[in-house]
């Protein structure tokens, strides 16, 4: 199965991601958002983060996953390209993001990415679908 697809928009960067559950969905969300940011290949998982959000809707639980997301790669410099998602009853996500400090030398950066926004945003619990438009 595709993670994601990126989508055209005027002057943003937008993906449509998928999964066999919504939770992989919102992996394969966070994932497709850091390789718009960096090349992952040579990213190691020699760390990781534990996330617990809660929220109003689906919708807001997957912005405020990735900008959440964002916020660790913005002040600690972590590129992520794991993520093992639980989204729980309540609108309420656990998950545990493994990946490494950005590192010049190894590490080639593409796109900054400033933030997940509302606009277009859709969750599809059906089809286990996401999709999401970046600020860049």
């Amino acid at each position: 199965m595709k993670r994601y697809k990126l989508i055209e928009h005027t002057a943003d960067i937008g993906l449509i991601a998928y999964g066999n559950t919504l939770a992989e969905a919102f992996g394969n969300a966070a994932f497709g958002m850091f390789s718009i940011i960096a090349e992952l290949d040579n990213v190691v998982e020699n760390q990781n983060r534990c996330i617990e959000l809660k929220s109003s809707d689906q919708e807001s639980l997957l912005f405020e996953w990735l900008n959440r997301l964002l916020y660790y790669f913005d002040v600690d410099l972590l590129l992520f390209r794991s993520f093992k998602v639980n989204i729980l009853p309540g609108n309420r996500l656990t998950a545990i993001c493994y990946g490494e400090k950005y590192d010049r030398l190894r590490h080639k950066l593409k796109t900054g990415v400033k933030s997940a926004t509302y606009h277009k945003l859709k969750v599809d619990g059906i089809k286990n679908e996401v999709q999401v438009i970046f600020d860049v």
